[in-house]
């Protein structure tokens, strides 16, 4: 079958990012048309720029999701939109909120209104499981970045399908945990761990990759589509993690002590997938959820191979953490 992505124009705002790349390589694969790469960090776009050389479908644009001229030039003749742009880190948002509104909250809603404009098929925003009862500022604007892609749906008269995704931790992306562990490994210690009670979600990048993909594929728009993720307790990916990087650094698993600090502001010890209210509306296929947008009937006869699960919040209340076995398998993915 044909990917959604072939012949396709393509903007990935974020795109030198982890999961901003991972989509590029992506459209190339699948025989996109024309990729606009979108993003703020000069030295990203450049470095970017040489890896993917050969390739001369891909347009390399710096810019800002804040400034709205902008978007509105780079989102013309384009057929999808990838919107990966935003501020992720919990402790910065935190400490700057004003900024953190202005890029997940309002840039969001400049690439939405660039994309109704210019007519474009398909926008998909990338969101994040602290979307769900956030305690953060991350957290928050995420859950109104995804409120907004989703009110659209009611209140414009454009064409434009927009839906969001909802990611866990995403294993080995910039910016994530297993690159500051390995860096805590590789000086020999010690683990900076919040809690060992903490549970996390995570994913692969071909898992996220995959989401995006099939939500633009399937949605009708103003849905919100959340992968079945492992859950993990941080401390054991911690032990894993020692077991698996050590080695390659000259340390036994026993040489790596671990030292516990705290949660930091806007953490929780436990993240979610879903409220307790999407819960009651949520269908259900085999790989993910789908949270129909606000307001709207149920009908799992519009997403084919879909349901209605009889008790969803039991699939949660009986998920219980992935061994460190199996964390080290997924490890070795990547390692």
């Amino acid at each position: 079958m044909q990917s959604i992505l072939n012949k396709k124009n393509i903007l990935v705002t974020g795109g030198t990012g982890s999961i901003g790349q991972a989509l590029v390589k992506r459209s190339i694969s699948d025989g996109a048309k024309h990729i606009k790469v979108f993003s703020n960090d000069e030295n990203a776009l450049y470095e970017m720029e040489l890896e993917f050389e050969k390739f001369k479908n891909i347009e390399y644009i710096i810019g800002d999701i804040r400034d709205s001229e902008k978007i509105n030039n780079i989102v013309k003749n384009c057929d999808i939109i990838f919107h990966a742009a935003a501020l992720k880190h919990v402790d910065r948002c935190e400490l700057h909120p004003l900024e953190t509104i202005t890029v997940n909250i309002l840039g969001t809603n400049n690439v939405a209104k660039a994309a109704i404009h210019e007519n474009v098929k398909n926008v998909i925003c990338i969101s994040t499981d602290k979307a769900v009862n956030p305690i953060g500022v991350m957290g928050a604007t995420k859950l109104l970045s995804e409120k907004l892609f989703s009110a659209e749906s009611f209140h414009s008269q454009s064409k434009t399908i927009f839906a969001s995704v909802r990611f866990g931790n995403v294993f080995h992306t910039r910016g994530s945990i297993l690159p500051r562990i390995e860096k805590q490994i590789q000086k020999g210690g010690p683990l900076t761990l919040t809690d060992e009670h903490m549970n996390r979600y995570f994913m692969t990048k071909e898992d996220a990759v995959n989401l995006i993909i099939n939500a633009t594929k399937i949605a009708r728009g103003g849905e919100t589509f959340v992968l079945k993720m492992p859950l993990l307790r941080l401390n054991d990916l911690f032990d894993a993690m020692k077991e698996i990087v050590g080695p390659k650094y000259g340390f036994k698993p026993n040489q790596i002590k671990t030292k516990k600090i705290g949660i930091r502001p806007g953490e929780k010890l436990t993240e979610y997938l879903l409220t307790d209210f999407e819960m009651n509306h949520a269908l259900e296929t085999k790989n993910f959820f789908i949270i129909p947008k606000m307001f709207e009937s149920i009908d799992p006869k519009k997403y084919v191979g879909s349901k209605k699960p009889k008790n969803i919040s039991t699939y949660f209340k009986n998920q219980k953490p992935i061994s460190k076995q199996e964390i080290i398998k997924f490890l070795k993915t990547v390692y």
